[in-house]
């Protein structure tokens, strides 16, 4: 039962229990009386009703006496449950009345600004009304006040119409017009070419006439107003505010300037962040922190008969250059990127190698120099002593690509580049003996080639073993052909490495050396990742001919730095100009570089 609706149904004039237990404290004596009375009329009425049956039959009066105690249990139970709702509804009661008591609080403070505010009304409004009591006494004076002012105002705009006052006025519009209008300046870089349109007419101020800079000078640029550009090349860094000066069209010579900032952002040139720390010679196994190599190989001329009908062939040449990283001249490190090449004359065989010390090896900068070495040293000799069964064989593959010729060359080719590259790694150990260090502090890549040209085509057979690549590219038709294929380790950014025994297991050698013979080529290029990383990106890239074109449209100077080598038949600049080319710029990149081309 809801407490109101009780207290509703028995009259009693409370809310809550509080109220419930004053108005019993006081009305006790009457509810007592009260009660008493209801007892004794209920009582006498009864006996009246019925006397005799009440008097003569003990059991009614016991079934009256039971009926009026269950009602009075019915009242208790009620009374108690009233109770236990009045205890529970308590707590929320205390806070409705305890929200009411904070809403009247708001309410009062409201009330007391709206008075405050209506008093300051009032008083504003009484302060007015004597101004307004006298408008009519004030008002023919004020007539007079303001024809006054109106003969004044017009003096003055007499005043203004003067040529002086025009012109001023033009003049402000003009510079506000300068000013107000949005010119912005691409950035440029440091020591990269600088080339933009300016033209007066695009900004849209028809009373302009002429712009000069102020600035541009000073940070390698210059303005050219006939040509309508901006352009040079930017020797400062910086955030740089260059002072435009304009003239108005319609000004007499003694015309002012109007003068306005532009900013210009340049860029340092990244290369310049870096330093170029040179390694110490004192160091163990020391090395220069650069090297190039160019081989030229003599045109041969045909005899003809009795001095007539002589040609020129031209022969293929071989250059190549290693330049130590950026990461490594910052800290002042050696360079652990090696290569080797050579020509044997008699037998007219091409050897080429490059070799990419590990970078967490202490002593690669030697493995790779030991590796490169050996094998240009066993390829020479195996050659030699078996140019003529070998050159036999190729002619016979050559003839008939058969499983078996196949075979046979790969057992050949095993004698010589297969060993050459054993030696290598035996050298390699022979040397971390000598001074008893780790085997795997001389870690190094490898990647060679032999190569001869034949009346049939040229023979050329590689063996690879680590990152980088190796590939035979013609630009025109164009032909690709990788011979080999990256080698990753057990995580991410891993290689395998000449100096792991399991690389000369059968299995891994035939898998690592490829041999083919081509008609011609553009060129045979052998690289370490230093290259093929911001180059190619991807190993998978190393398939697709579009990146090995933009590689060699690259070398001959499709680039920022516009470094070219020229490839033209026995150029001896070319070592200086790959090794030029080989400082471009790539974001992220800054590993050892070298690259040996046959061309």
């Amino acid at each position: 039962m809801e407490i109101n609706k009780f207290l509703q149904i028995i009259d009693v004039p409370a809310t809550d229990e509080k109220q419930l237990n004053n108005f019993i404290s006081l009305k006790r004596k009457e509810i007592e009386n009260a009660v008493k009375k209801l007892w004794n009329e209920y009582s006498d009425n009864a006996i009246s009703q019925n006397p005799n049956a009440i008097l003569s039959d003990p059991n009614a009066i016991s079934s009256e006496m039971n009926a009026i105690s269950s009602e009075m249990n019915t009242i208790s139970s009620e009374m108690n449950t009233f109770s236990s709702e009045m205890d529970a509804f308590s707590p929320e009661m205390n806070a409705f009345l305890s929200e009411i008591n904070a809403f009247s609080s708001k309410v009062n403070t409201f009330l007391s600004k709206i008075n405050t505010f209506t008093t300051e009304i009032d008083e504003k409004f009484d302060t007015k009304l004597p101004e307004t009591n006298t408008f009519e006494s004030q008002y023919s004076s004020n007539l007079l006040t303001n024809n006054e002012n109106s003969q004044t105002d017009m003096k003055f705009g007499e005043e203004n119409n003067t040529p002086e006052h025009k012109e001023e006025a033009k003049n402000k519009a003009f510079d506000i017009q300068t000013k107000n209008k949005e010119i912005k300046f691409p950035f440029g870089k440091v020591n990269q070419e600088y080339s933009i349109n300016f033209d007066i007419e695009s900004l849209g101020i028809p009373a302009l006439a002429k712009v000069t800079f102020i600035g541009l000078e000073s940070i390698g640029l210059q303005y050219y107003p006939d040509e309508k550009q901006i352009r040079g090349i930017p020797t400062v860094a910086g955030d740089h505010k260059i002072i435009m000066r304009c003239t108005r069209k319609d000004l007499t010579e003694n015309r002012p300037l109007f003068e306005r900032d532009v900013n210009l952002v340049i860029n340092p040139d990244p290369r310049l962040l870096w330093n170029n720390i040179p390694t110490p010679a004192n160091i163990e196994y020391y090395k220069p922190d650069e090297d190039k190599a160019f081989i030229k190989v003599e045109s041969e001329i045909s005899k003809g008969f009795l001095g007539f009908g002589k040609k020129e062939y031209l022969r293929k040449d071989m250059v190549a250059a290693s330049q130590r990283g950026r990461s490594h001249a910052h800290e002042g490190k050696a360079r652990d990127d090696d290569f080797a090449l050579n020509f044997d004359k008699e037998i007219e065989w091409y050897t080429m190698v490059v070799a990419d010390g590990a970078g967490s090896a202490k002593y690669s900068r030697k493995g790779s120099q030991i590796a490169c070495e050996t094998v240009i040293n066993v390829c020479k000799e195996q050659l030699s002593s078996q140019n003529k069964d070998f050159e036999t064989n190729i002619r016979l593959f050559a003839n008939d690509k058969s499983q078996e010729n196949h075979n046979k060359m790969v057992r050949i080719l095993y004698d010589i580049i297969g060993k050459a590259a054993f030696c290598a790694y035996k050298n390699i150990k022979d040397e971390a003996e000598k001074y008893q260090y780790p085997l795997k502090d001389y870690s190094t890549t490898l990647l060679l080639s032999i190569s001869k040209k034949f009346d049939f085509g040229w023979f050329i057979a590689a063996f690879w073993v680590g990152d980088g690549g190796i590939g035979i590219y013609r630009k025109e038709p164009e032909y690709l052909e990788v011979l080999g294929e990256p080698d990753g380790g057990e995580f991410a950014g891993q290689t395998r490495f000449l100096t792991m025994s399991e690389i000369f297991l059968w299995e891994s050698m035939a898998k690592r050396l490829r041999f083919d013979i081509v008609p011609d080529f553009t060129a045979l290029i052998l690289m370490t990742d230093g290259i093929t990383d911001p180059k190619f990106e991807t190993d998978a890239n190393l398939n697709r001919i579009e990146k090995w074109h933009e590689l060699w449209d690259d070398l001959q100077g499709k680039n920022e730095e516009n470094a070219k080598v020229d490839f033209t038949d026995d150029n001896e600049q070319a070592a200086d100009q790959l090794l030029k080319w080989l400082d471009f710029w790539s974001r992220g990149n800054h590993d050892d570089r070298t690259i040996a081309i046959l061309f």
